[in-house]
């Protein structure tokens, strides 16, 4: 660029919608990527992923994550079919994260015979990946040359979120991916920021607000005790990553101490038991709160009841167990995975309840039952809704539209500009218009593609 005192970014993706972030930043001879998600609707992939990337892939020097959900990573074996030969970095739990993620995407991925999406989801492309993939702590510096230099904070999200910061000519960039819903039972609370510049965020709940977390835990309660005396069974779509570790975080304690009838709950997801795994490998990213709890013995994921089902034959199996019984279960979003069999067999059944319990994305199937839909298709089948619907929106992993707010208002006064991305377009102007109202900040939102220039 011909002035080395401003940088370039382009929202590639990541504007105008929740998914697919993938965010390029130019400056004095370098090109940076924060992020390579997959774009995520009505199908587990949009079409919109398969187009060529804005830019040339070769010529990018580093590619930051921010986190390991597959709307931040699931991209980066097709940006290396590419030709990315650049450096990989995240904080350190997200590598094995992604490992597990990008394995599982894979192989929902190569069933699609028309794209042949299995020669760019190859082994070859993860292991290159994982292969130039190096991690850093939250507050570990790495200098680049030009005059960069980058480091993570702690969001809160998810295990290993980090908030992406660049200081370059004296000025702080920060991209803060996913900001956690603090505070979480599990991870410390999302780090403030008080002196940034420049800040790309969210606003997936940029338009609302969340239940307080000890009503979640009470309806929860509720929603479980009522299963139980109405001898029905109860369908949670979670996502793998971090909303199945904090169910059965919360289940632990209503099942240990009794609160709840002990009643057979299968954790069907074979992705969830993996990555509950890594989560007890990395306890040392936990808040004290939960340390304390494993160091007193208690397993934290594991109680009475909890049944966890691997193989294919196992979950058919569910069927024939007689109810009372919970059945936990991906995608969250019901646009794939085992729920989709259970839902099949179980919202016919008046008897039965559906738990919602994370942001559901307008055209997937749980939007559709999110919205009250009476009849849904279900695997080429009309399936009639007679479960209840219960929602539970404390169980987003996201920070609520007063929490944003909050969120920026550290930073305030020295803010120069906003861009409110990674959110549907009415989170995102809500958001940046009451960011302009309560904080007097200049708020923006790009639209997809768009590039602007920031003055460093």
């Amino acid at each position: 660029m011909a002035n080395d005192k401003k940088l370039r970014i382009t929202f590639c993706s990541g504007a105008g919608t929740v998914t697919g972030a993938n965010f390029l930043l130019e400056g004095n001879g370098k090109k940076f990527l924060i992020d390579c998600g997959l774009i995520q609707g009505e199908k587990f992939v949009d079409d919109l992923n398969w187009g060529p990337f804005p830019y040339d892939a070769s010529t990018i020097d580093i590619l930051f994550i921010t986190h390991g959900h597959v709307d931040h990573i699931g991209r980066i074996p097709k940006l290396i079919s590419e030709g990315f030969n650049g450096k990989i970095y995240s904080v350190v739990p997200t590598k094995e994260i992604t490992a597990i993620m990008l394995e599982d995407t894979a192989r929902l991925l190569a069933r699609d015979e028309e794209l042949h999406l299995d020669q760019i989801y190859t082994p070859e492309n993860i292991k290159k990946a994982l292969d130039s993939w190096e991690t850093l702590e939250y507050g570990q510096k790495l200098n680049v040359d030009h005059g960069f230099q980058f480091s993570y904070k702690d969001a809160g999200h998810i295990l290993g979120s980090g908030m992406l910061e660049i200081i370059y000519n004296g000025k702080k960039i920060v991209f803060t991916g996913d900001l956690g819903n603090s505070p979480s039972p599990l991870l410390p609370d999302t780090t403030v920021i008080d002196d940034a510049d420049y800040m790309i965020m969210e606003s997936t709940y940029g338009d609302r607000n969340h239940e307080k977390r000890d009503e979640r835990k009470k309806k929860l309660e509720f929603i479980m005790r009522d299963n139980f005396y109405k001898k029905g069974t109860l369908i949670i779509p979670t996502f793998s990553l971090e909303r199945t570790q904090e169910l059965l975080y919360e289940m632990n304690s209503l099942v240990e101490n009794k609160i709840i009838p002990e009643m057979t709950i299968f954790l069907d997801s074979p992705l969830s038991i993996k990555l509950t795994d890594v989560y007890l490998k990395y306890d040392k990213y936990f808040n004290d709160t939960a340390k304390k709890i494993l160091a007193s013995g208690d397993k934290l994921f594991t109680f009475p009841g909890l049944k966890e089902t691997l193989e294919t034959e196992e979950s058919k199996a569910i069927l024939q167990v007689p109810p009372p019984k919970i059945i936990i279960a991906g995608s969250g979003m019901s646009n794939g995975g085992r729920i989709l069999h259970h839902e099949k067999n179980y919202l016919p059944n008046k008897n039965d309840t559906i738990l919602l319990t994370g942001y559901q994305t307008v055209g997937t199937l749980g939007r559709m039952i999110y919205d009250g839909a009476k009849k849904v298709h279900i695997m080429g089948e009309e399936v009639t809704v007679r479960a209840s619907v219960a929602v539970i929106s404390g169980y987003s992993g996201h920070k609520d539209s007063d929490h944003l707010v909050e969120f920026i208002e550290n930073t305030a006064h020295t803010l120069k500009k906003v861009f409110v991305t990674m959110g549907e377009p009415k989170s995102a102007m809500f958001l940046a218009q009451k960011l302009r109202d309560n904080l007097d900040i200049k708020a923006y939102t790009p639209l997809a593609g768009e590039s602007v220039e920031i003055e460093c």
